[in-house]
């Protein structure tokens, strides 16, 4: 059995969605059991009601609108705290919130532990391109400040989550930058191409544009926090900007309304794929354990793949690919 441990307070909707999440995780894969965190009056019936799930009863939430930090160190008995406690413990083999994100990467960080050669976590999740084909794209925002040896780690976690997530034999990596050529880029981003040039194997691909975040055209596309956050938030705002359009066609033409029936299950399918609800959120690589953030406005769909995904990577072996990884120059 895979023991994942689930924050039944992440998220901003109702806990209830969570706990919706869970009880279809727990349907799906019958090798799961789920360790639920959250208040006693909660998550006691809820367990009482599903034979693989046990509760891990808290007192304290850690707010999304809270300094992550300050809020991980004060909130001792919080959700995220104990959960990232428990499978420090070894109660769980992973964990998996929607809450805030850095509060999931201050607790992560200090009770999961970093893998042995890691500088820094990093923030990742597989963005969908054409005809289904998946790109990893990392760091979303762990790490605003980045060295060339760390953009070299990232990209081997990247390239280790590619083969035990999406099974790519042989991942190639971009540097994303603003332009294909190799001289192009800030002083900063020719220093990290250099760096990923130097290693060895013929898995780096060159620079990568932003275009090619969702062409499918890689299987991993690495940056630093600070480009990859306003990178993917810059997607998901686009996206939404789309949807919204199109609504808002529809009320103003019936000619509108009758394409965009027709259109329906092509547009459903593009906001289930912007929405991240297939791999459940972002997964941090390189702790000693798989740790999945979802996103705040997350669904029971979101949750269910999230605490699958989880388990998932502690099956596949993630934590030791990343780790030969680093201590070997993976191929």
């Amino acid at each position: 059995m895979t023991t994942i441990c689930v924050d039944a307070m992440g998220g901003d909707r109702e806990p209830q969605v969570v706990l919706e999440g869970i009880a279809a995780a727990l349907d799906k894969d019958l090798e799961l059991c789920v360790l639920v965190a959250g208040p006693e009056s909660l998550v006691v019936p809820f367990c009482a009601d599903h034979t693989r799930a046990r509760a891990l009863a808290c007192t304290e939430a850690i707010e999304m609108d809270e300094h992550p930090s300050e809020a991980v160190r004060a909130k001792k008995d919080s959700t995220i705290v104990r959960g990232c406690a428990a499978v420090h413990a070894g109660e769980a083999d992973g964990f998996f919130s929607a809450g805030s994100t850095g509060a999931v990467f201050a607790a992560a960080s200090l009770s999961v532990g970093r893998i042995k050669g890691i500088k820094r976590p990093a923030l990742a999740t597989a963005l969908t391109g054409p005809e289904g084909r998946k790109t990893v794209f990392l760091d979303l925002g762990a790490n605003a400040d980045v060295r060339p040896e760390m953009i070299v780690q990232f990209a081997h976690m990247g390239r280790a989550y590619a083969k035990v997530v999406l099974g790519v034999q042989n991942p190639r990596v971009a540097l994303l930058s603003n332009g294909a050529e190799e001289t192009k880029g800030s002083e900063l981003a020719l220093s990290y191409h250099k760096a990923l040039a130097a290693e060895p194997g013929n898995w780096f691909a060159g620079n990568a544009e932003g275009t090619d975040l969702l062409a499918g055209t890689y299987d991993v596309i690495v940056t630093d926090g600070f480009t990859g956050n306003v990178a993917l938030k810059s997607l998901e705002g686009t996206a939404k900007y789309i949807l919204h359009e199109v609504r808002r066609a529809t009320e103003d033409s019936k000619r509108a309304v009758a394409g965009a029936l027709l259109l329906k299950p092509t547009l459903k399918q593009l906001a289930h794929d912007l929405s991240g609800d297939e791999l459940g959120g972002a997964i941090l690589l390189g702790l000693k354990a798989p740790v999945l953030i979802g996103h705040g406005d997350t669904s029971a769909e979101a949750v269910k793949n999230g605490t699958l995904a989880t388990a998932d990577a502690m099956r596949g072996g993630l934590v030791n690919k990343i780790a030969d990884a680093i201590a070997h120059d993976d191929d």
